[in-house]
């Protein structure tokens, strides 16, 4: 007999215990949930009734995850404004550029020292330059900082490195998914995918009102019907375009993020986002075999250290160059140095084109410690700094230039 429903709600129970501990422990839910998926599995026992191999129901599980990153991007894409960006000012474009900049031009040295081809290479610079907006928002709340003075920058920040996450997925999945195998072939791929992402930034811009009335529905029951289905659609057209789906999502969370009814589409697609989400998390980690870690271990670790170098670094740089202290720098780099969801997005970019299946335990690794890493760092960063500053001595530096300042 087929339990295939029980097999799904057993996953799902599965879920919500992770999603329980981690929020007993105050903790992010990305990792427990990841831990849990990699638990059970093909590999997993059965006990009486409760099938943990999940095998034929995977496929299920699998298409549950991809709705959710439909939903996250959907809802990263309403969250963007270009305005936003335009109204941020130069510090906000300076500390993302560094911050970007650094990062990725690290992750892809790390890439051609670790000799992965170019492709690989490509989706490693990538899914290092790209932090957690998840995370770092759950930590700047959790830890009541989100009246600090580097606050705002962080969260510019994180703008621009989604914008960042949105031309990069646009590019990769131009010359991933396109098939193209010339320079020529390539080129006309990121054309397209360029080309089509900037039809939603005309849409945004100029066809506000139009979507306005279009939206302009009473009951949220329909409402609701109408917004999503057109997700799905435009999703999986994107798919036939080889553009991927998931920023066929972002596109039109964007094309929809200057409306009157903006706010009115985040409140409705929260529970979706959060459910379905998680489920992504637990099928990412349903799709690793343990035993395939220990092939990346030392692959991840180093990508972890030269993360967390290359975020204190643009961190402090950013945070100086917009006159802030030198703490408040340091908590920059350690806040924003948690990666997850979108980490994952862009290797699952990779696996799509066929890219190495190493690719996998590697970003699995590589995400679960930061994820944890990450918040961890930021709660301490108070010790962190006092470190640092016995090493550069930035107190006597300011007390020097300000006795100075003061004889002058």
């Amino acid at each position: 007999m087929n339990y295939m429903v029980f097999e799904v709600g057993i996953a799902l129970m599965l879920i919500a215990i992770a999603s329980l501990l981690a929020g007993k422990l105050k903790f992010s839910i990305i990792p427990f949930l990841i831990l849990t998926g990699m638990i059970v599995g093909p590999h997993a026992p059965t006990i009486g009734i409760f099938d943990f191999k999940f095998v034929e129901s995977q496929y299920i599980i699998d298409f549950l995850g991809r709705m959710g990153v439909l939903f996250l991007l959907f809802y990263l894409g309403l969250e963007f404004s270009v305005q936003k960006l335009i109204n941020s000012g130069r510090n906000i474009v300076f500390g993302g550029s560094v911050y970007v900049l650094i990062n990725f031009s690290i992750g892809f040295a790390y890439g051609l020292l670790m000799d992965f081809p170019l492709y690989e290479t490509l989706i490693i610079a990538g899914m290092v330059s790209v932090s957690s907006s998840a995370i770092v928002a759950k930590v700047l709340v959790d830890l009541r900082r989100t009246g600090n003075s580097e606050t705002e920058l962080i969260l510019g920040m994180i703008l621009f490195d989604d914008i960042f996450l949105a031309v990069f997925l646009s590019i990769m999945s131009g010359v991933l998914l396109g098939g193209a195998t010339t320079m020529g072939g390539i080129l006309l791929s990121i054309a397209i995918s360029m080309g089509y992402m900037l039809l939603f930034f005309v849409i945004a811009r100029k066809g506000t009102p139009i979507l306005n009335k279009l939206l302009n529905i009473t009951g949220n029951e329909v409402f609701i019907i109408v917004v999503f289905s057109s997700l799905f659609f435009i999703a999986g057209f994107s798919e036939i375009l080889h553009v991927a789906e998931a920023i066929g999502a972002l596109l039109f969370g964007l094309a929809l993020s200057e409306t009157e009814h903006s706010k009115r589409i985040e409140n409705l697609v929260v529970p979706f986002r959060d459910f379905f989400g998680a489920v992504f998390f637990f099928s990412f980690g349903l799709s690793i075999d343990p035993l395939t870690l220990g092939d990346a271990a030392w692959i991840a670790i180093g990508a972890v250290v030269l993360t967390i170098l290359a975020n204190v670094i643009s961190g402090m740089i950013a945070g100086r160059k917009a006159g802030l202290s030198h703490k408040a720098s340091t908590n920059i780099g350690l806040t924003i140095m948690a990666r997850g969801e979108f980490t994952i997005i862009v290797v699952n970019l990779g696996l799509a084109g066929g890219l190495m299946p190493i690719l996998k335990p590697f970003s699995a690794l590589y995400v679960l410690m930061l994820a944890i890493l990450g918040p961890l760092l930021t709660k301490e960063s108070k010790h962190i700094y006092n470190g640092l500053n016995r090493i550069f001595q930035w107190k006597k530096q300011q007390e020097k230039c300000k006795s100075k300042d003061g004889a002058g």
